[in-house]
């Protein structure tokens, strides 16, 4: 089966990329859409934002009507997940990996964010990616397809650093669930760093000042592995 070539927006932090960040919208929304977070996080350092489009699909929850997802939503328990449709997605995110990496980027410099259905596309393949990456940030999302994950993780990155952040408020994913994927992916020896803010489906200024942080550290940690001349 074809993978979709996915159409991207870049934008780019000072000087020569340290990182790339390959950053996925939430459900309706499109590449554009976190484009004005990148001079709140306060970086000092050189990233490449990478933000992709979804494909336009019939969203069965929002009565089939089409717009830019990842994958389908019927339900919002786990025998209703869009296996297909997550997976499908997965693979076209890789392809930009793949993309990144030709253009001088090794993998372990490559972050995968995402916000909602962006986030559980992130962590669905971050946690399953073969080559080691530098991180997965997974912003009022889930763990989707929780049931596969023990036989299907990637040992490169069983110490993947994960920074997870929710609304306490969220009327669209819960906290609950939220919480739940958390320690889902603890018992599978992941390290998350778990950020509870007082909001509902969205980002606040607070949370992404620690998104800066987090992607500073994850660079420095990337410098004292030794220098890579990036495009």
């Amino acid at each position: 089966m074809s993978v979709e070539v996915l159409e991207t927006v870049e934008r780019a932090t000072r000087g020569a990329p340290e990182l790339a960040v390959i950053w996925l919208h939430g459900l309706g929304a499109d590449g554009h859409d976190f484009e004005p977070i990148i001079p709140e996080l306060g970086l000092s350092v050189g990233v490449r934002f990478v933000f992709p489009h979804a494909p336009i699909r019939p969203v069965t929850i929002n009565g089939g009507v089409p717009m830019r997802a990842w994958y389908d939503i019927v339900g919002f328990d786990a025998a209703a997940e869009d296996a297909a449709g997550i997976r499908a997605s997965a693979a076209g995110v890789a392809r930009l990996v793949d993309r990144e990496v030709a253009r001088g980027v090794p993998a372990e410099r490559i972050v995968l964010a995402g916000f909602s259905q962006g986030g559980a596309i992130a962590l669905q393949l971050g946690l399953r990616e073969p080559r080691r990456l530098a991180g997965v940030l997974a912003l009022s999302t889930y763990l989707p397809l929780a049931a596969t994950l023990a036989s299907e993780k990637s040992a490169a990155n069983s110490a993947l650093p994960i920074f997870m952040a929710h609304g306490s408020a969220d009327p669209v994913i819960p906290l609950a669930l939220a919480d739940a994927s958390r320690r889902a992916l603890v018992r599978e020896g992941y390290a998350v760093d778990w950020r509870v803010y007082p909001m509902a489906h969205a980002v606040c200024a607070p949370e992404i000042h620690a998104i800066g942080a987090w992607l500073e550290g994850l660079a420095g940690r990337s410098r004292s592995s030794g220098r890579v001349e990036l495009e």
